[in-house]
């Protein structure tokens, strides 16, 4: 059979005009396309039962073959979609991606699977403690949840399936973390063509936040007596900590050219995380610190009698390499809080003792937030909120004395009277 010709008026043959949406066979004819469908909705299960969608879309497969596959999707409960034709026009926003003209076939592939590349390609790019973090993540609550399913599967109620269990074993900051580690590897799957719900979670019920402890700090006579009792080099490290309020990984990675005696300046150039170098925390950490003449004068007599390394670190192990943080809490500065019966904290504590002093000394928010190096004035408010200094303890005094019975005698209102 002749495939149909359009004549024009000038009597030449004219190019067929195909309508947006479909598609013709090989005789002309006219046929729906492949891959627009309107899907089919039932109700499944009781207490309460639920509207389930269902369509079929095409995936690439790890080999790169594409193939239709039937996909499910809950569109909500009896409830709230009263109607089966409620449940349907739910399904077609389902559908809309998928009958979209400009809509290509995804790749599919296990949360197991595609964890395993992730880790490779992207996670190997971050800091070690970003990717000691991650690895626990999946380890421990990602991948035993979650590993057997395709990314696909991993819908918004999946999410808050792993969310709900998490809340009961862990607080609600590992939560975060653990989702912010799933939602990273999302958001690069998606990025790669892969079909994935993205992790939004502002669109799921996170456990309700808890009384935050008091952050340890110590008092200016503890901070005199662990340096007292310190050895070299941890008495010059925990001077430098009490002094500058520096953080303990920023104070294993500074070399000897990081301070600087002319200009009083100490540079924060890098970090050490259980004995690995890595970049600073944020771009605000990056700069430099002022250098009390005190503890340039502490540090000029280290440096006398310091041993020199290769790299240059400013506190070298016998390995010639920068110290563990967890290794220097626990073998050196636990035994003196013992020794001095103060409970266990850790390098941390002497950061809180530097802001707080800085604030019991009158200094303004904005100058303890340039010291502390934090990027929003408010986490320098939040976390060091503890700090109440005599100028605000002598307003509430005064307060209190206006209303206490015993306080000052007020004037008699009949003595204001003309």
């Amino acid at each position: 059979m002749a495939t149909p010709v359009q004549i024009g008026l000038n009597g030449e043959p004219q190019p067929r005009t195909i309508r947006a949406g479909r598609r013709f066979n090989g005789q002309g004819e006219s046929m729906a396309r492949r891959r627009y469908q309107t899907g089919w909705v039932f109700l499944r299960g009781k207490n309460p039962p639920k509207w389930i969608g269902r369509y079929r879309e095409d995936r690439v497969g790890e080999d790169g073959t594409v193939r239709r596959e039937r996909c499910s999707i809950v569109l909500g409960t009896k409830a709230e979609l009263p109607t089966k034709r409620l449940a349907q026009r739910r399904l077609e926003l389902v559908l809309a991606r998928i009958n979209a003209p400009e809509y290509r076939p995804g790749r599919v592939a296990t949360v197991a699977e595609f964890a395993e590349r992730w880790q490779v390609e992207v996670l190997a790019q971050r800091k070690p403690s970003t990717i000691r973090a991650a690895k626990a993540h999946l380890h421990c609550h990602i991948l035993p949840q979650l590993g057997k399913l395709k990314l696909d599967e991993v819908s918004r109620e999946r999410q808050q399936v792993l969310v709900t269990l998490l809340s009961q074993k862990v607080s609600r900051k590992m939560v975060v973390n653990v989702m912010g580690t799933l939602s990273s590897m999302i958001s690069t799957a998606r990025k790669w063509g892969y079909v994935a719900e993205p992790i939004k979670l502002s669109e799921l019920a996170l456990p309700t936040e808890s009384v935050k402890a008091e952050a340890r700090f110590f008092t200016p006579e503890q901070v005199r007596q662990i340096i007292h009792r310190a050895e070299e080099p941890f008495r010059t490290m925990f001077y430098i900590l009490a002094m500058t309020g520096i953080r303990a990984g920023e104070l294993l990675g500074l070399r000897v050219d990081d301070v600087d005696f002319e200009r009083r300046l100490i540079f924060i150039r890098r970090s050490v995380n259980r004995g690995h170098v890595q970049t600073v925390k944020s771009k605000a950490s990056q700069k430099p610190l002022p250098l009390p003449d005190a503890l340039a004068e502490i540090l000029k007599g280290y440096l006398s009698t310091y041993r020199e390394n290769p790299e240059g670190w400013l506190f070298a192990n016998s390995r010639n390499r920068p110290y563990s943080g967890d290794k220097v809490v626990m073998s050196k500065l636990w035994p003196i809080l013992e020794a001095l019966k103060i409970p266990h904290c850790g390098m941390h504590a002497f950061r809180h003792f530097h802001s707080t002093m800085l604030l019991e000394l009158g200094a303004a928010p904005q100058v303890a937030q340039a010291q502390m190096r934090h990027s929003d004035p408010r986490i320098t408010l939040e976390v060091y909120s503890h700090v109440v200094g005599e100028s605000q303890r002598n307003a509430v005094d005064r307060v209190a004395e206006i209303v206490a019975p015993i306080g000052p005698k007020q004037i008699a209102s009949e003595e204001w009277i003309q």
